[in-house]
């Protein structure tokens, strides 16, 4: 069976998708969005997520909307959840489909 990849962090979109292509560096995005240079640090090595007020600034600095910054994060958390949850969700759709089973007999 293959090995899943791991989820990609919004701070690794954001580093090869935006800077790198742009020749920025998280200190000239840090100064043009008023963002501290620490948190964008942070984004980037994927120690912090992107929070409704950095989506905004995210999406004002570079034209984008602050809602694909936020589904950006949200994809990335729930991919993580799932992998942490995996034998949780599988015991609880089995649970359900028991249950089902059980009423239509």
């Amino acid at each position: 069976m293959a090995k899943k990849l791991e989820p990609i962090h919004p701070g690794e979109a954001l580093k090869e998708l935006f800077l790198k292509p742009l020749k920025l560096s998280g200190y000239r995005l840090a100064k043009g969005t008023g963002m501290p240079q620490t948190q964008i640090s942070e984004i980037l090595r994927g120690k912090r997520g992107i929070t409704a007020e950095s989506a905004l600034l995210l999406g004002a600095f570079f034209g984008t909307s602050a809602e694909v910054w936020i589904r950006m994060q949200a994809e990335y958390d729930l991919r993580r959840a799932r992998r942490k949850i995996a034998a949780r969700l599988k015991k609880v759709n089995a649970r359900m489909a028991e249950e089902a089973y059980t009423q239509s007999v």
